[in-house]
């Protein structure tokens, strides 16, 4: 584990001060901007002015004398303005991340990506942990500015990692959290360039294609000549010297209309790419220019060094300014003259090979080191957000879950309550009971997502948390599904398929529609479509072969009655013991809390209790409590709602 620096102030106070800060450098820098606009437009009109008074007065050398200084000051000036916008702009954006990370704090994540797009119903624990969707984890963690750091982050969210690796992330992020402003440095400068939505990985493939100019070496003499002959004609025909010079046109013309395709090619892939690449780029050379000390860090700096000896953002910088080559495309007249005449695109597509004969080892490991250092902003971002967040340690044995103040990491300003939990050993399952609305899954989330946290790398929400290798599996909300006519009840029972699968290793590959009988409990049998179509997928959970199985199952088999509901969870009670796995199943089940005497050695029982106050309310503490639970709610409840039940026997009885 690494030493965590933690931050001087607050956060929540941190991010005011820099909310007010870079809200009154924005106002500064939108006044300087106005002013040297009105300065660029006092110096139009004077020049303009000037130069008019002089030609009356035929004094034709120095007028020209004067437009020419006019344009180079007009110019100067148009640098000094665009990096005034710059400024102004920045600090915009460097606010707007200030207010994001305060409205972080006080659990408003509606506003942020949800990051639906890597949701899959079928994995094996990110849609009932909420870690993408509205009011997620993903929502909660994501700072990155690009699309591949978004996925270097999902995927990170979405399998476990291996222990070193995680330890790897940890030093990394101890060591980035402490400086915000470095953090938040990284991604203003991203922000300026919003036009990233491309997969930067289609233009590193598209980079490897055949060059144009491969078995065309012909064509690098005319590069030079025919623009020259265009220049010549032009030149000779606004001399006097006739019209037929301009025939010297159509020899790059037809050039142009020869390899119209080709051309096209490449301003479509550079121009999709050209905000991607400066946004890499500036963000690149922020770490570049940064000291590093934990391994991770180390090994980027290195890797983005490896190029040939030139820096990374330098070879970005340059590719970035060839994309921008291809954009005079976008007005159609100053493109037709520029390839009429000079031949504009394929120079562009010249300059593009050139520089791919720079780079070793392709584009590819400059954007996912840069996609990896953007995830990994993101978790020191989160870091830094919650000192009181504890850095988990990962060289418990597996299936080991001990944890100390453990929260809710998606409960908000003082909501959650913090619970200390423990749980050790292959076989070993945690029955939860508890009267209704008293917290049993919203625990299971809490043990879930922690885990998920602690395998991706991130701090998680406890005082403590020690943790070994495993795989998180729920089962927590099943749907039925009219498209393919399954019920609830089946969408669970194949959801408990998975799981047994996952706990031994057996592959899905039959087509037999079929169930069989596992003990007591039905199941969609092992190969059949229904597990197969809808459980086996290709997401990176399920590829971590070998790890044990660490399951949180909610209220299971819900959807039959309370006869086959309490046989078939003590026949999966049973067999799991067996298996490389352990958990919690939370149940309004009391029979199945006998578990405890009949498996002493696996099972244990511990839950969430709610008691009635004088006037007749309920008051939950969601403490939980070593044991079966006692109180029961269900009555009170429905008498709070106006339901009158008719045997007062029916109050006594848990429901």
């Amino acid at each position: 584990m690494s030493d965590y620096r933690p931050l001087t102030v607050a956060p929540a106070e941190l991010f005011q001060e820099n909310l007010a800060y870079h809200t009154e450098r924005e106002g500064y820098f939108a006044g300087r901007h106005r002013v040297v606009a009105l300065v660029r437009l006092l110096l139009f009109g004077v020049a303009a002015g000037g130069v008019w008074w002089l030609l009356s007065l035929g004094q034709t050398a120095a007028a020209l004398g004067l437009a020419l200084g006019a344009y180079l000051a007009f110019l100067a000036l148009v640098g000094w303005h665009n990096r005034v916008g710059y400024q102004r702009e920045h600090h915009r954006l460097l606010a707007q991340l200030n207010r994001d990370e305060l409205a972080r704090l006080e659990g408003r994540l509606a506003g942020f990506d949800p990051g639906r797009r890597y949701l899959d119903p079928q994995h094996a624990y990110a849609a009932d942990l909420d870690v993408f969707g509205d009011h997620s984890l993903f929502q909660l963690l994501n700072r990155s500015t690009s699309r591949l750091g978004q996925d270097w982050l999902a995927d990170w969210l979405l399998a476990p990692a291996a222990p070193a690796t995680v330890q790897e992330r940890q030093q990394a992020t101890a060591e980035l959290a402490p400086n915000v402003a470095w953090q938040q440095e990284w991604q203003a400068r991203a922000r300026h360039y919003p036009r990233q939505e491309t997969d930067p990985r289609a233009f590193a493939g598209w980079l490897r294609e055949p060059n144009f100019y491969a078995g065309r070496g012909w064509l690098l003499p005319l590069l030079g000549l025919l623009p020259l002959g265009a220049l010549v004609g032009l030149w000779a025909t606004f001399s006097g010297h006739g019209p037929g010079f301009l025939l010297l046109l159509a020899l790059p013309a037809a050039l142009n209309g020869r390899f119209a395709a080709i051309r096209a090619d490449y301003y479509t892939h550079a121009t999709t790419m050209r905000d991607a690449l400066r946004a890499a780029h500036d963000q690149l050379a922020h770490f570049e220019a940064g000291t590093w000390q934990s391994p991770a860090l180390q090994r980027l700096h290195r890797t983005l060094h490896a190029t040939g000896g030139t820096a990374a953002a330098r070879l970005l910088k340059r590719l970035g300014s060839i994309a921008g080559w291809f954009s005079a495309r976008q007005n159609p007249a100053v493109a037709g003259m520029l390839n009429t005449v000079l031949l504009w695109d394929l120079w562009g597509i010249w300059q593009l090979e050139r520089w791919k004969r720079r780079i070793t080892g392709g584009l590819e490991p400059l954007l996912e080191a840069a996609a990896e250092l953007d995830a990994l902003v993101s978790l020191a971002a989160f870091r830094a957000a919650n000192p009181g967040f504890a850095e988990p340690d990962l060289t418990a044995p597996a299936l080991t879950v001990a944890a100390t103040g453990l929260g809710h990491p998606l409960l908000f300003g003082g909501e959650g309550v913090r619970n200390d939990f423990t749980t050790a050993g292959l076989g070993q399952t945690v029955i939860v009971t508890g009267s209704n609305m008293a917290g049993k899954s919203t625990f299971l989330r809490t043990v879930g997502l922690n885990l998920v946290l602690a395998q991706a790398g991130a701090v998680v929400a406890a005082t403590t948390l020690r943790t070994g290798p495993a795989r998180v599996f729920t089962a927590m909300r099943s749907h039925d599904n009219l498209a393919e006519s399954t019920s609830s009840f089946y969408a669970e029972l194949k959801r408990l398929r998975l799981l047994l699968d996952m706990t031994e290793g057996n592959q899905l590959t039959t087509d037999k529609e079929e169930l069989t009988m596992t003990g007591d409990l039905v199941v969609p049998a092992a190969g059949s479509s229904a597990a197969t179509n809808d459980l086996a997928t290709g997401n990176s959970s399920l590829a971590t072969e070998g790890l044990p199985v660490f399951y949180l199952l909610d209220e299971i088999l819900k959807g039959t009655n309370s006869a086959d509901r309490h046989r078939g969870a003590r026949a999966l009670v049973f067999q799991l013991r067996e298996r490389a796995a352990s958990g919690l199943i939370s149940t309004h089940d009391l029979e199945l809390a006998a578990l405890e005497t009949d498996l002493p050695a696996h099972v244990r029982n511990v839950s969430f209790n709610s008691y009635l106050n004088p006037d007749g309310t309920l008051r939950f503490d969601y403490h939980l409590t070593p044991g079966m639970c006692r109180s029961f709610n269900a009555s009170q409840l429905m008498r709070l709602m106006g339901i009158v039940l008719d045997d007062p026997e029916d109050e006594k009885k848990p429901v």
